[in-house]
């Protein structure tokens, strides 16, 4: 036990410097495991006052050398974060703020407060062309997306390069309506007036496809400033009766003179620029009388007209073995061998894969595809997958990875 001088203001001293030795013992836990641990002042050897004072004085020393320790390793363990070690707790939470800041900056709180659309824009041949984004959620999802559009609009800083928008700039969405029937109403201002005549198509396309990837807008009735149009203002293409998916996208009649004795199919073929590979739909007439679904493959077969700057990565040699076979919305096309075109004959191309699965759920009895090649239906993609089970149409499409 320690014997103390009994005065007040020793007892006060004594008390002060035991406290804070203790508390120093507790911070420094681990560094006082490697070191000598400091000794309790004991005065059974006759130490005296001074003895005392200069124990309790090497004590004090020996915790404030721990500590400067302490400090040191840290600053050792900081300087290691950052020449990219291990992040600390604190660093994370801050990395994680950042983050959160950037996301807020670049169009919404969170992920959460977005949702994906298709814009139908003009690429840089011409051909209206879906890319998906990541829109700010909106109350009225159909006039915001029309919105998106417009030239000089909100789109513009999202547009991918050699991409633009097709409505005239300054153009006004002033209203935006889907009645029982599936009729999307829409009310232009009277900038929409204002564009080219050979543009007149483009934006029918593009006003009409955007519109009716939504599952409730069948088609799109056009208004100008609250007044209802029977034909378009450039060319006088008729709209009375309002415009569909049906009437067509990116139009090739080839040969055909006799419309109706034909039916429209859609097929997607590739497009490239510098920053991606991208699928653009195209319509063409096909007769009547011949099986849609083969007629679609036949045509993807046939690949893009050779005026275009279309490509396909179908080969040659590709070629179903027999009719397409539908059942329960389901779609199975066998292929002889020539389909496999990719590492040495022995996988078939994504891109064959997305095109066959875009084109023909085009149609409204197919929601998937099927794919065997001389009736086996295990195949490898080029990806490097394995293709097991029939595939699903995406819900968008050209959003930059597939």
């Amino acid at each position: 036990m320690l014997r103390l001088i009994k005065k007040p203001w020793w007892m006060l001293v004594l008390a002060a410097v035991v406290v804070a030795a203790c508390g120093a013992e507790d911070e420094a836990q681990e560094t006082f495991e490697e070191v000598d641990p400091p000794q309790y002042v004991d005065d059974e050897e006759g130490l005296g006052l001074e003895g005392m004072l200069d124990a309790l004085e090497e004590s004090s020393e020996v915790v404030e050398a721990n500590e400067e320790m302490d400090m040191e390793e840290g600053m050792e363990e900081d300087e290691y974060d950052e020449k990219g070690g291990m992040m600390q707790d604190n660093d994370m939470d801050q990395e994680e703020m950042h983050s959160d800041d950037e996301m807020e900056e670049k169009g919404g709180e969170m992920m959460s407060e977005t949702a994906m659309r298709e814009l139908y824009l003009m690429d840089k041949n011409g051909m209206v062309t879906p890319q998906t984004f990541a829109l700010p959620e909106s109350g009225d999802e159909l006039e915001q997306s029309l919105s998106y559009l417009v030239k000089d609009g909100p789109v513009t800083e999202l547009l991918p390069n050699g991409f633009q928008a097709v409505l005239p700039a300054g153009t006004e969405v002033l209203d935006a309506e889907v009645t029982r029937d599936g009729t999307a109403v829409v009310d232009f201002s009277v900038d929409f007036t204002d564009y080219r005549p050979e543009d007149e198509l483009r934006i029918l396309q593009s006003v009409t496809w955007t519109a009716t990837q939504f599952e409730d807008v069948e088609r799109v009735q056009i208004k100008i400033n609250g007044e209802d149009q029977q034909v378009m203002p450039q060319n006088g293409t008729p709209i009375a009766e309002g415009y569909s998916r049906a009437h067509g996208i990116n139009l090739e009649t080839g040969s055909v003179s006799d419309l109706s004795n034909t039916k429209a199919v859609t097929v997607y073929f590739l497009s490239q620029n510098e920053e991606q590979t991208y699928y653009v739909p195209v319509t063409r007439r096909v007769p009547a009388s011949v099986d849609t679904h083969t007629a679609v493959v036949d045509e993807l077969l046939k690949g893009p007209d050779m005026l275009t700057s279309l490509l396909t990565d179908f080969r040659s040699e590709a070629e179903l073995v027999e009719k397409p076979r539908v059942r329960n919305g389901t779609v199975t096309l066998n292929f002889n061998e020539g389909v496999l075109s990719q590492l040495e004959g022995t996988a078939v191309s994504e891109h064959v894969v997305n095109m066959l699965v875009l084109s023909l759920t085009e149609q409204e009895d197919v929601e998937q595809v099927a794919i065997e090649v001389n009736d086996n239906d295990e195949l490898m993609v080029s990806t490097g997958d394995m293709l097991t089970a029939p595939v699903t149409r995406p819900e968008t499409v050209n959003t930059g990875k597939y």
